[in-house]
Order: structure tokens, then C-alpha cells, then sequence
């Protein structure tokens, strides 16, 4: 691989780039870009595969892929344009090498070759048996394989580039490392060229690409077949569970402008409970004994965040504190929750069938759910008119149910369950509703993922009753760069202690939490 540097005045020279080098205004740089507007270690550049990639180290000016900044490390497109200060630097292929050399070129080749030679839709149709059907794929990929075995370049194995290739033709193709990859917890793919994904709250850009936008298609197509769904341009968009509980959203053209896109919220089988919640920051010890206390008294708890701020992991670990001898009810629109008591009903909202019928959504099952002597209601996310569902059953002997809001804080958490409850199309009131949601409603968990990817329970509420028109609120633990209590203890605590119960109130005091 060649780098070709035009610099002030269009002097130009080349530099051989075999893995890495390191680009800045140093003496000891491997690419010396000798300018005030370069800093001294300012980028570097390495090889993975036939694919260069680049990463600002921090640089004062930056560095920049065809007008755009680098933010972390970032594959460099074919014919792009870099900027280090005043120079223009273009990665090219040496001369003495070959197209086969890029690894995503020559596995696109050999996909067409295989798809030409056995046709995997075409088998599909046949119902053949699943190993079969791999068995016809993988000699096919072997016979190939064998023929252009003298244009594999050294850096790629014969086997690594099977598996890929056959990855790509029967299954996931590149998400099948990223699904296996226990470190991530959600892939991000725009487009067959960037594939993001989401470690401990930080999003990276994988160096992993699906070979054409082809290839990407034929991938959500078959995750759409897995779910028994379909998805073309009549109907571009599904949005469904997989069979191991992650989570799916696939759009595509003409919906999506940039190719295929792709969201997959990965399961997670390492149940989090509160004490794990502890130790990882998310929330206090004293919070920890407080929300244990509150599910134990059977309040109604809503926890408001934004997407992806840890909304569903608490709600799941609340569930711990149940007891064994409740029947629990969980009402979900793709089913998230793990709940480990013995007397548990799992429903599941269905969306419609292919003729757009059959569609059974989260508030046809909240309703149904009153009809089964649930103890505890729980619903995953409050999203429409089954918030007004939900409150009413809080209302009348249903205690101790959980759900979940997308808002931003507390207050908002209110105004968006009025929302919510307007769309149920009952035309009741404002202030009926408020009435409702002030009656039914004991308590607001918040939680955010802050900017530094850590989620956090920022504020615990009391919803403490009516003021005029206003639903009013009291906060009992709060985030401001650590958890602390403000001095205020519930009503339901001090009525408990009148009756006899033995409360430990210190987490209640000002400063602690």
C-alpha cells in the first residue's frame, strides 16, 4: 500500500505504508509531515487486511476523510481525500499489487461465483433440511475456493475466508463475530460499508463490512424469514425479536436513503440484578434499599429515560423483589424481561400478518391481562393509549405494578403518561387523567446514560398528590455528579413506621445515598 502526499506548493512524494505508521511533525514519525499546522504526533495510519484505516491521536487541527473529521479510528474509502494540516494524502494500492489483494473485493467475487454455482434461495425453496442445505453451500465454497486458491494473498487464510464467505451466503455474514462478541451489546449497520457497534456505552466503528449492499439485503431478509416475517419495498420496515431474545429493526430503501439499515439490541442472558447494579455505579446502596422497600410495599413505580439509558435492566431487576406465592403478569412488545419466580405469565404483542391482520397490540393484552388474577401487572413500555389501561388497574387493587416511560426527567414522565393516556381516544379531561396518575402512580425512577456512555439513576420521585392542575412531585435521591439523598422520607415509609414497621430512615439523610 502507497500513500501519496502533495504538500504546500503541490510538492508531492510517496511513502510505503506496510502495516502502520505513525503521520506527524516529529523527528522520530515514520510519515514526517514537517508544518506548524501538523502536530507532533498527529495521526496514524495501519493496514488490517488489504483495508487501510487512520485514528486522530488528538491532533490541534484534526484530520479529515473528504471534508469530514476523524472522530476515532475510521476505515479510509477508496479514492478518499485525507487532510493532515496543509498536505493531501491519498492511500492507493502499490502497483505491483492486485484487485484480489482487498480482502472485501475478492470475497465479493467469490460470492458471486458461489451464488452462480449454487443458488442458496433456490435450495430454500426445496425445504431442504438446514444441513443439508449447508452441506451443498460448503462444497460449493470448498470447489471455488480450491480453483482461486492462487489469488488469495498471503494475509488471508483459506479457511477464515470460507468461513466468511460462508457466513455471508447462508447467514449473517460479518454480525455473526459481532453477535458471538459477548463485550457487545448492540450492532448499528448504515449501509454494507459501516457497521457501528456499542461497548459499555461507547459506540465504535467496526472494521468489519458486508461485501456488497447485496449481500447486506440478503442478511435481513433472512432474519426477516427467521421471524416469519417479509420485508420489501411494499413493505420496508420490520421490527421483531430473534429467536435468542435480541431485539430487531431493519429498514430499507426507498425508506433508507444510505442503503439497508439494521439495529440489533443484542439479549442479554447474564441477568443484571439490583446488587450488580451497585457495583457498576449505576445506582446507590441506599437507593438499592429503598427501591427494594417500595417493590416489597407494592407501590406502582414508572422508570422515565431515554432509549438505550438502562430503563428495561432496572425494570428487570426490580422483579427480583417479588415474592414467590404472586402471579405475575408481563406484557411486552418484544419480550425482554427474565423473571425468576415460578408463577409467571409471559404475553407477548404480535404485530400484523403479511395481509396487514391479526395484529394484537400491548393494550388488547393489558386488558386481558386484568381478566387472569394477576398480583403484579408488569408492562415493558408504556407507548399509547394502554397507559390509560394501566393506571386504572393500578387504581383498583393492582399495587406493586411496574412499567416504563421514554421522558427525559420526572416531571416529564408525568406529562408524557397524560399524553399517553389522551391517545386511548376516551376523551376524558386533563385533570381526570392527572387525578388518575396522581392517585395511581407512587413512584418515578429516572435514569440517563450520560455522555460518557455510564447510565445512571439520576433521580428517585414521590409523586405526593395534587396542587391545583398540577401533579406534584418530591425528589428523594438525586444525581449532581454522585447519588445523595435530599432529607425527604416518603409518606408510605412514615406510615409504615406507624405501624410498626422497623425502617432504617438514615438513608434518608441529607447528603447520604
Amino acid at each position: 500500500m502507497e500513500i501519496r502526499i502533495t504538500g504546500p506548493g503541490d510538492a508531492s512524494f510517496t511513502f510505503s505504508l506496510v502495516e502502520s505508521a505513525l503521520v506527524g511533525r516529529a523527528v522520530g514519525c515514520d510519515l514526517r509531515l514537517d508544518d506548524p499546522q501538523v502536530s507532533k504526533r498527529h495521526a496514524r495510519i495501519w493496514l488490517e487486511g488489504a483495508r487501510a484505516w487512520i485514528e486522530d491521536l488528538g491532533s490541534r487541527n484534526g484530520t479529515w476523510i473528504d471534508g469530514r473529521r476523524v472522530e476515532g479510528p475510521a476505515p479510509i474509502p477508496p479514492d478518499a481525500r485525507l487532510c493532515v494540516g496543509p498536505f493531501s494524502l491519498e492511500v492507493c494500492a502499490s502497483e505491483k499489487g492486485d484487485a484480489a489483494e482487498d480482502p472485501v473485493e475478492l470475497r465479493r467475487a467469490l460470492i458471486e461465483e458461489v451464488i452462480a454455482a449454487l443458488d442458496p434461495r433456490r435450495l430454500e425453496i426445496e425445504n431442504l433440511p438446514e444441513e443439508e442445505l449447508r452441506r451443498r453451500t460448503d462444497e460449493a465454497i470448498a470447489r471455488i475456493l480450491a480453483e482461486a486458491r492462487e489469488a488469495i494473498p498471503p494475509s488471508i487464510t483459506v479457511e477464515s475466508l470460507h468461513r466468511e464467505i460462508l457466513d455471508e451466503v447462508l447467514g449473517l455474514g460479518p454480525l455473526e463475530a459481532l453477535l458471538a462478541d459477548d463485550s457487545i451489546t448492540e450492532v448499528m449497520v448504515n449501509g454494507p460499508a459501516r457497521i457501528y457497534v456499542e461497548r459499555e456505552g461507547r459506540l465504535e466503528l467496526s472494521p468489519r463490512v458486508f461485501s456488497s449492499e447485496r449481500a447486506l439485503l440478503g442478511a435481513i431478509e433472512r432474519i426477516a424469514a427467521r421471524v416469519g416475517r417479509r420485508i420489501d419495498e411494499a413493505s420496508p420496515i420490520v421490527d421483531a425479536r430473534l429467536p435468542d431474545g435480541s431485539r430487531v429493526c431493519a429498514i430499507i430503501p426507498p425508506l433508507a436513503l444510505c442503503g439497508p439499515c439494521l439495529t440489533i439490541r443484542k439479549f442479554r442472558h447474564d441477568r443484571l440484578g439490583l446488587d450488580d447494579l451497585v457495583r457498576r455505579g449505576t445506582l446507590s446502596e441506599p437507593m438499592r434499599r429503598f427501591l427494594e422497600l417500595a417493590v416489597r410495599a407494592r407501590r406502582n413505580v414508572v422508570i422515565s429515560g431515554g432509549t438505550g439509558s438502562g430503563k428495561t435492566t432496572l425494570l428487570n431487576a426490580l422483579t427480583e423483589f417479588f415474592s414467590e406465592g404472586e402471579r405475575i403478569l408481563t406484557v411486552e412488545d418484544a419480550a425482554e424481561l427474565q423473571i425468576r419466580k415460578p408463577h409467571w405469565v409471559r404475553l407477548e404483542a404480535r404485530p400484523p400478518n403479511m395481509e396487514g391482520k391479526g395484529a394484537v397490540t400491548i393494550r388488547d393484552l393489558v386488558r386481558a391481562s386484568l381478566r387472569m388474577r394477576p398480583d403484579r401487572i408488569v408492562v415493558g413500555e408504556c407507548r399509547g393509549g394502554e397507559a390509560l389501561d394501566m393506571l386504572q388497574a393500578m387504581n383498583t387493587g393492582h399495587d406493586g405494578s411496574l412499567t416504563t416511560v421514554h421522558a427525559n426527567s420526572p416531571r416529564d414522565a408525568i406529562a408524557r403518561m397524560e399524553t399517553l393516556c389522551l391517545m386511548a381516544g376516551m376523551d376524558l379531561p386533563s385533570r381526570a387523567i392527572r387525578e388518575q396518575i396522581a392517585s395511581a402512580v407512587h413512584l418515578v425512577v429516572q435514569t440517563a446514560r450520560l455522555p460518557d456512555g455510564r447510565r445512571r439513576v439520576v433521580s428517585i420521585a414521590e409523586v405526593t398528590g395534587m396542587e391545583g392542575e398540577r401533579v406534584t412531585l418530591q425528589e428523594i435521591f438525586v444525581w449532581d455528579g454522585g447519588h445523595r439523598a435530599v432529607g425527604f422520607v416518603p409518606a408510605f415509609c412514615e406510615r409504615m413506621r406507624e405501624h410498626g414497621e422497623d425502617l432504617d430512615l438514615s438513608i434518608f439523610q441529607p447528603g447520604g445515598g
